[in-house]
């Protein structure tokens, strides 16, 4: 089994769990550095992220922000930003949650976008949507929303002359827990290799609220099963899959089923496929 776990934690290229405070520290340093460097080598001056209200957006906005601040006072160019932005699907039912991120972060900049007309126009032009289980089209649906989220990021982007940064996470990436070409597609994905646990140990180091450090993890992207718990799609808890990508002892059943998701989701993880 543990051959199999090192495996996988290679190909996602996991980061050994935090030694300690000081391990913490330059990990977060060395991430933040690579944000400025993706500035830099693009010559942009802008960043753009979605804020969802859970603990990986908050994460990587806090980073994002420091990123900007830092190049502002090294450079003393103070057109270096980064634009927080709200993407409900009309009232989001964790909003309360999503303005305290926001606030928490304090970023240069915040934009909200409500990208209910905009799905919700597209369905009603799909004319495959027409005798289908409601709950297929819900689930379709809610891919289309995270979609249309990153749409509106790129566009703001497009509009500022920015990045756009994704919020995946080890423990996401083998588990394919993302919309293909929706909040798996970015120019930066400054969380990559961390898992859960190492998430939420980067907000809390930041002083992030416990109440959103700790918040049950939630796509929240289906109208049937609104706020349905990340853990409730997996099979599996963060806990586990953070044991497995640390080459800790996991469950047989928690294996087999985080084993299964890895293979299932392999193309998520590719570039399209071609001859």
């Amino acid at each position: 089994m543990q051959a199999v776990q090192r495996q996988i934690a290679a190909d996602l290229k996991v980061q050994p769990p935090f030694k300690d405070t000081a391990a913490l520290e330059a990990e977060i340093a060395r991430r933040i550095t690579f944000i400025q460097c993706c500035l830099h080598n693009a010559r942009l001056k802008t960043l753009v992220l979605g804020i969802s209200g859970g603990v990986d957006s908050l994460t990587a906005g806090l980073m994002a922000q420091r990123a900007v601040q830092q190049l502002r006072e090294q450079t003393g160019d103070q057109a270096y930003r980064f634009i927080a932005v709200r993407l409900p699907y009309g009232v989001q039912h964790d909003e309360a949650d999503a303005t305290a991120a926001v606030d928490f972060i304090n970023p240069d900049e915040r934009q909200t976008v409500n990208i209910g007309p905009a799905v919700k126009a597209l369905a009603a032009e799909v004319s495959a949507f027409e005798g289908k289980p409601a709950a297929t089209v819900d689930f379709v649906l809610g891919n289309t929303k995270a979609r249309m989220r990153m749409v509106a990021q790129y566009t703001i982007a497009g509009a500022t002359g920015g990045l756009v940064i994704g919020t995946d996470h080890a423990a996401e990436a083998v588990m394919g827990f993302f919309t293909k070409f929706g909040d798996g597609s970015c120019d930066l994905a400054p969380l990559s290799g961390l898992v859960k646990n190492q998430v939420r140990a980067i907000a809390r180091y930041f002083g992030a609220p416990e109440s959103l450090v700790e918040k049950v993890p939630t796509a929240d992207l289906e109208d049937l099963e609104p706020g349905k718990p990340d853990e409730a799609s997996h099979g599996v808890t963060y806990a586990e899959i953070d044991a497995f990508l640390h080459g800790e002892p996991v469950s047989e059943e928690a294996f087999n089923i985080i084993c299964k998701t890895y293979e299932k989701t392999h193309h998520k993880r590719e570039m399209p496929f071609a001859p």
